[in-house]
């Protein structure tokens, strides 16, 4: 039925899925995108929201590597909100709220645009292996298709396990089977595995629900966007809601703890920390007589809403009965209960940092199966796993980021070096260097990388260059122009800031912490300067970021070249650390499971000691 062999075939259609599939086309590579329904290719299967707290960090990364995620957020957002704006840049991060369904449309139009990729609905139950190396997959249609290469984005499908009170069946996810065959057999290959849980709240019929008891949680009065190529921000939005739980609502939902698979032995996998069951909530936190509530719309003209906060795997009647005592939520009706999900993943310290698999060349995982959570924590390593899978199958060299270039490059790293025992969630702190890490760089960092690999096109590189022209102009200028001390000084008075006696550069100026760029164009030298140039909005923050925070960026940017240093310092594979007697035998242990593959990565291990790593550069020569 499928005679042709491709390049790379990707197993499912999620976030990392998408991602992976465009990244391998758009490199010339032939794709084949297998998914248990072709109707939910990018499907949020929880919050229709994307970025947030670092989140939205990926997102742009995703964006400048030419990435799908960011243009499709933008294009099917009702809200956006710049996050942390009170804090320093290193810390701003975008969010937006989506519709669900516009997402998933545009997703699913995108990837049918893109050249070289071909669809096919079925579900994948084994893999077509020779001598450790991947040679195509079998459905369950009882097909054999060939591939040079393949992906596996299986999400929280593998052997998934759904619950609602003490009730509990198969399932990836609401409305669709789990997938079977997978994990058996990559356990037959040698792999290990372990389960994972995951939660959704209940969606529920937003016209029973009485709003103005809530507060309304606007977007910003000058929405952003995502994509660095997106030039049309949101012109009207739809608002979230924000109301909270009671100690009312918590007792209910105690009433329902002998039932809850979470209290009662049935579910015995990890959860998200950081994103915690409400039933969790209130047991952990027991001394908190309230938690928040955020209200969010499903898209622009459903009445579906979901409800943030309140994930649950409790009985569905203790569900409605406690969420009927929330403020707002009196009427409440339901579309459909919470509900808890067990699934198998595979501990990513089995993969090299191209996110293939030790075990099996030309195989590779990303996603879920990796341990990770989130939407956009999937995408990136899907991007990455797409893209490093075609070098890998032209013999090239991997394209591998590194922490001090990308959150993409943490979360790998973190992944493959440490491991996870929970689902693993990407935050700004997890980040050595998040003064370089900024969301309004990305481009900067990454867009040529990306045009090198062939993922990033002629125009997206012509905005970056453009950019990167209109940046350097206005720094350039605010080191080497002066301003009049008499007029800056009624500037700096209106801002609460100390006079000056005499002229000086401009950059000077701006350094200070309270003054905006906002405040300067006030002095006439800047004003004309920025209204003849006819500058980007991009640009201008630049110059704002890069002045203010120049000495922070520079510290940052030295200690990260030290580290890199040791990055360069290559690990031949298959190093025999048996043979260093003056190793700790931790240091051995864990150096032969995790195989770095630089002594930068084996002195992130968990018991590698500055000693360990000492011995380690002296037996490679350095």
């Amino acid at each position: 039925m499928i005679d042709k062999h491709y390049d790379v075939i990707v197993v499912g259609g999620g976030h990392a899925g998408a991602e992976a599939a465009a990244a391998a086309a758009n490199m010339g590579a032939s794709v084949l995108l297998v998914t248990m329904n072709l109707q939910n290719i990018g499907q949020m299967s929880c919050n229709p929201a994307m970025g947030g707290i670092a989140k939205g960090q990926i997102v742009r990364e995703i964006d400048a590597l030419g990435g799908y995620s960011g243009i499709v957020s933008d294009k099917s957002a009702i809200q956006f909100k710049m996050l942390n704006r009170s804090k320093g840049p290193a810390m701003w991060s975008p969010r937006t709220q989506n519709d669900r369904m516009l997402f998933a449309e545009h997703w699913r139009l995108m990837l049918e645009a893109t050249e070289n990729c071909d669809f096919f609905q079925d579900m994948v139950v084994g893999l077509v292996e020779e001598a450790g190396e991947i040679k195509g997959v079998k459905t369950s249609l009882g097909l054999t298709i060939y591939a040079r290469s393949v992906v596996l984005t299986n999400g929280t499908f593998l052997n998934g396990l759904i619950h609602v009170g003490d009730k509990n069946f198969g399932g990836g996810r609401a409305g669709e089977k789990a997938s079977v065959g997978l994990t058996e057999q990559l356990r037959d290959f040698g792999f290990d595995s372990g389960r994972m849980k995951t939660g959704t709240p209940p969606r529920v019929d937003g016209r029973s629900l009485d709003y103005s008891k809530m507060i309304p949680q606007p977007g910003d009065e000058t929405p952003g966007v995502f994509s660095y190529m997106s030039n049309s921000p949101l012109e009207r939005q739809v608002p979230c809601h924000l109301t909270h739980t009671n100690e009312e609502v918590h007792d209910l939902l105690r009433s329902g703890f002998d039932r809850s698979p979470m209290f009662n032995g049935r579910i015995k996998s990890i959860g998200p920390r950081y994103c915690p069951s409400i039933e969790d909530k209130i047991n952990r936190f027991a001394e908190k007589d309230s938690h928040q509530i955020f209200v969010e719309p499903e898209g622009w003209n459903t009445v579906e809403v979901y409800v943030n906060g309140f994930s649950t795997s409790l009985p569905d009647d203790v569900q409605f009965k406690a969420l009927r005592s929330v403020k707002g939520f009196e009427n409440v009706r339901f579309f459909r209960p919470g509900y808890a999900i067990e699934y198998d993943y595979f501990p990513p310290t089995q993969l090299k940092r191209t996110l293939e698999t030790k075990l099996v060349k030309n195989l590779f995982f990303a996603g879920q199966i990796n341990g990770t959570t989130g939407y956009e924590e999937a995408a990136s390593q899907g991007l990455m796993a797409g893209i490093n899978a075609v070098l890998n199958i032209r013999q090239q060299d991997p394209f591998i980021l590194s922490r001090d270039e990308a959150y993409i490059g943490v979360l790998i790293d973190d992944l493959v070096t440490k491991g996870t025992e929970e689902p693993y969630r990407m935050f700004t702190s997890r980040a050595e260097y998040r003064t370089l890490l900024r969301q309004d760089n990305a481009d900067l960092r990454l867009t040529e990388k990306g045009h090198e690999l062939g993922v990033v096109t002629e125009s997206r590189l012509k905005v970056l260059k453009e950019k990167e022209r209109q940046t350097e102009d206005l720094v350039s200028f605010f080191k080497n122009t002066s301003y009049s001390f008499k007029e800056a000084n009624e500037m700096l008075t209106a801002a609460g800031s100390a006079e000056v006696k005499q002229d000086d550069k401009l950059f000077k100026l701006l350094s200070r912490p309270k003054i905006r760029l906002e405040d300067m164009r006030k002095l006439e030298v800047v004003k004309t300067k920025i209204e003849g140039g006819d500058f980007s909005e991009e640009a201008l923050t630049q110059l704002e970021v890069q002045v203010k925070y120049s000495g922070y960026i520079a510290k940052e940017k030295n200690n990260a070249d030290k580290i890199s240093r040791l990055e360069h310092v290559r690990i031949p594979e298959g190093f025999s650390y048996d043979s260093l007697k003056s190793l700790s035998y931790e240091a051995r242990e864990k150096l032969l499971a995790i195989q770095p593959d630089s002594v930068a990565q084996a002195s992130r291990i968990s018991g590698v000691s500055p000693a360990d790593i000492s011995v380690l550069l002296v037996a490679l020569g350095r």
